[in-house]
């Protein structure tokens, strides 16, 4: 009977595996969620779960203790420590390949559409609005950049610009002096891009080194990084040549030496998250609704019920609770002290009904 029961618990293990290789196959899963370091107050389970790709910014918003508007239903995210929340979440992601050889626990992501962080961001501000944390979300190779709060500060010398990025490389504190190029050249644009983008990396962790303080307050930071440079060199070389190759294991390097200086620099209390996806999928359409199919609704609603509540539903209705429930409460014991008040030791209005005080 055991042997039985380890056969047929291998068998779900192997037909759960069939069905995530099968929905990858067909295309469902269009990249891969890791996990390069986290506390031990965030806990990510081992598995296969694969994670819809609009749902990403909610598991970082999740992990810094932030609510969300939507239950996620993710056996992938356990329940950590609620009193002690990661003081950063650094987010890169990687445009080109479907899956990089990092070090840590990966997760294949299912319908990989275009995201943003802005609502993590938001909430960040809203909470936090007078510790000016720090905020910064980067794409080099667009020139896009957002810096919030202290990162004005800490990154005000932070190459940005392509013309910056390259005059970056070839200065003499540049990534070119240490790292293996390999099959690459100092000398095409789009491996220089690449390197750039590594080279952002690099100095990101290099400034935030230099204002270790600001890893130490109360508020948290969030980074958020789009590197599309090896994408670049798969549509220049391939994704079978040497250089691609080359560059694939020159950025796994990079990355995991990145989120080692990040999670030492935040004193093991920092999420560093990678996001690899070959190419995002088209974003879901809005659907609509017809004059026809709301008369239709409303049909089916003949009791003019009210619509349902949302999630803050259970905060309000505990707040108005509590609160009747202590008035009531008060009340009741006002009540019952002036009721069996003793008029000796009231103001002088009981004490004038004294026949003494009356003779006088």
């Amino acid at each position: 009977m055991a042997d039985m029961g380890r056969c047929g618990g291998a068998g779900r293990a192997l037909g759960l595996a069939a069905l995530v290789a099968a929905a990858c196959v067909a295309g469902v899963c269009g990249g891969e969620f890791s996990i390069l370091r986290s506390p031990q107050s965030v806990v990510f389970r081992d598995g296969s779960w694969p994670i819809p790709g609009e749902r990403i910014p909610d598991v970082a918003a999740l992990t810094m203790g932030f609510s969300v508007e939507e239950d996620l239903p993710w056996p992938g995210l356990g329940v950590g420590d609620l009193f002690h929340r990661p003081q950063a979440t650094v987010l890169v992601t990687v445009k080109g390949v479907d899956k990089l050889p990092v070090k840590g626990v990966s997760y294949p992501i299912e319908n990989a559409v275009p995201f943003s962080l802005d609502s993590v961001a938001n909430s960040i501000h809203t909470l936090f609005s007078e510790e000016t944390p720090v905020v910064l979300q980067l794409a080099p190779s667009e020139e896009r950049v957002y810096m919030v709060g202290k990162a004005n500060a800490v990154f005000e010398d932070l190459s940005v610009t392509l013309r910056q990025l390259r005059n970056r490389l070839f200065q003499d504190s540049s990534i070119l002096n240490s790292l293996p190029l390999n099959s690459l050249s100092r000398n095409n644009e789009v491996d220089l891009l690449f390197l750039s983008e590594l080279q952002v990396l690099h100095d990101i962790a290099s400034l935030l080194s230099r204002h270790k303080h600001l890893a130490k307050d109360h508020s948290p930071d969030l980074y958020s990084l789009e590197l599309s440079g090896l994408e670049e060199v798969g549509k220049r070389y391939g994704e079978d040549s040497q250089q691609f190759k080359d560059a694939s294991q020159i950025l796994v390097d990079s990355l995991q030496k990145f989120a080692d200086e990040m999670f030492n620099l935040y004193g093991g209390n920092a999420v560093v998250e990678v996001v690899a996806v070959k190419e995002f999928n088209s974003p879901l359409s809005r659907k609509s609704r017809s004059i026809l199919q709301a008369s239709q609704t409303k049909k089916e609603n003949p009791y003019n019920l009210a619509y349902p509540y949302n999630y803050n539903y259970s905060v309000i209705f505990n707040i108005v609770l509590w609160m009747m429930i202590g008035l009531a409460l008060a009340v009741i014991v006002i009540s019952y002290n002036l009721w069996n008040m003793d008029p000796g030791y009231d103001s002088i209005i009981y004490r004038m009904t004294n026949q003494k005080i009356r003779m006088d």
